[in-house]
């Protein structure tokens, strides 16, 4: 299911809502809209249950009255507690208003007696951590299904503010934000539906988004020419040690699969554990200085199986050769609590302990994290994990969220090294290799055995499962749904 790349954070959702009446749409038809999609949702996946609806004083809360009252109005046994009345005035407090049928108290044991809790408290701008009293409300409940985002989620970072109880249903509107997208915030949401209420695309120009969900909207892969040859598809150069061969053969694979033309691993001590392997590898023990006097050996990767002594040796003479560097593993070891050393390079990769090493600790912000090491050394971070972020020196960032647990096996990162480094090779932008790069890498984990479900994968599989993602991703081959987001209900 592809849905929009924007994403917004509740800051700027909350533009778009402001916006909208400017645009000929009141916040009275969006919430009735919300509140219809929410409704639906919920009948298209659960039998009628005695339902208990928690709203809270705002728009989140004023949603929960119109699914309360439509879902009434199907027939189904329902009753609303509120946390704390809407203000007077307000959209929430006209639909409070409407709403003529049972309250019961704000308690977890009215919780625990129903066979439905709905979850319209908070919405996902919520600034402080969830009071105890309300997540032992939420806790109580047996199923529960979230407005917006589960109470305590926060929807900029994916964090859990509290105590949070997951939802087995989210529903949001117009368009994901951050957190649905990063952990711990994904995995809370549950079946996550983003339901389309009527609200005017125009809202987007002034906001100028910057934060994207991964996918083949966001880039254009190099497309094959009749009058291509490997060189016109460009020279890739792998540095490698002996030691670790294994390393330096995933990311070829990888590069290779993704399209660099012509690719050169070079070997600094026995070359014959790679001249022995794969036919198409080109196997060099040239020293780097004579092949850097080589022009069209643009694009290096540096890094997998290098060895942390020969990668203090060849960054620097790489960056001062003005080449465009991939910097991985051993690459970024040989820099750690000196990021700025990394300066001049175009893309990193590192795994969250890596990037601990250079920058420091993660946090609950990985968006901000990434952004930030980013600006710092003037290159793209890819900050990996299930959640990665690919994060450009300008501000952007892409969420990417369809890779699956098979993923976490050794290998698995080098052949991602390799695949972003095939595109570099090609002539990609660095964010656009990037970001293409990791769907690529997810999709051909998906791909490689789709009957096991990922059991069983190892790196040396992802090989025709990144040409299976490549002609999904050009539109020349029909895939399965996406794994990561379900639905989409639409107001009619």
């Amino acid at each position: 299911m592809q849905f929009p790349p924007e994403l917004l954070t509740p800051d700027e959702m909350a533009q778009a809502d402001h916006a909208a009446p400017r645009l000929g749409t009141p916040g009275l038809s969006l919430m009735e809209n919300a509140g219809r999609a929410v409704a639906r949702a919920i009948r298209q996946r659960i039998r009628p249950a005695r339902t208990l609806v928690l709203c809270g004083g705002g728009g989140n809360g004023g949603d929960g009255y119109v699914v309360a009252r439509l879902l009434a109005q199907e027939g189904w046994p329902v009753a609303v507690a509120s946390l704390t009345e809407p203000r007077a005035g307000s959209d929430a407090s006209f639909m409070a208003a409407r709403w003529k049928g049972p309250r019961h108290r704000f308690s977890s044991a009215e919780a625990a007696r129903a066979d439905l809790v709905i979850d319209a408290i908070f919405g996902a701008g919520l600034s402080r951590d969830l009071d105890p009293e309300v997540a032992a409300v939420l806790a109580a409940a047996r199923r529960r299904v979230a407005i917006d985002v589960p109470s305590g989620l926060d929807g900029g970072t994916g964090a859990a503010r509290g105590v949070v109880s997951p939802a087995e249903l989210t529903v949001t509107f117009f368009r994901l934000k951050p957190g649905h997208l990063l952990l711990p915030g994904r995995e809370l949401c549950g079946e996550l539906v983003l339901a389309d209420i009527g609200m005017p695309e125009a809202v987007l120009a002034p906001i100028g988004c910057r934060t994207f969900a991964n996918g083949p909207t966001l880039w254009s892969l190099p497309k094959l020419t009749m009058d291509g040859q490997k060189y016109t598809r460009g020279m890739l150069t792998v540095l490698a040690g002996s030691q670790m061969a294994g390393a330096a053969r995933m990311a070829s694979m990888g590069a290779r699969r993704a399209g660099a033309g012509l690719l050169t691993v070079v070997v600094q001590g026995n070359g014959d554990v790679l001249r022995a392997t794969e036919p198409g590898l080109i196997v060099s023990d040239e020293p780097l200085e004579a092949l850097l006097e080589d022009k069209r050996r643009r694009t290096w990767l540096c890094g997998p199986g290098l060895g942390l002594d020969r990668a203090r040796e060849a960054l620097p003479a790489l960056i001062a050769a003005d080449r465009q560097i991939l910097a991985d593993a051993d690459a970024l070891g040989a820099c750690a609590g000196e990021p700025d050393r990394l300066r001049g390079v175009a893309v990193i990769t590192p795994h969250g302990g890596e990037f601990a090493k250079l920058f420091g600790p993660i946090g609950q912000d990985k968006l901000a994290a990434a952004r930030a090491a980013a600006a710092r050394i003037d290159a793209v971070v890819v900050l990996k994990g299930a959640d990665t972020v690919i994060a450009a020196p300008d501000g952007r960032a892409a969420i990417n969220h369809n890779a699956p647990p098979s993923l976490a096996t050794a290998g698995s990162g080098d052949v991602l090294a390799g695949i972003i480094a095939g595109l570099l090779t090609q002539g990609m932008p660095a964010w656009d290799a990037a970001a293409a790069g990791v769907w690529l890498h997810g999709e051909a984990a998906r791909l490689a055995d789709p009957n096991s479900g990922g059991a069983g994968l190892i790196a040396e599989d992802l090989g025709d499962g990144i040409a299976a993602a490549l002609g999904l991703a050009l539109g020349t081959r029909e895939g399965p749904a996406g794994p990561a987001l379900v639905g989409d209900a639409r107001v009619g």
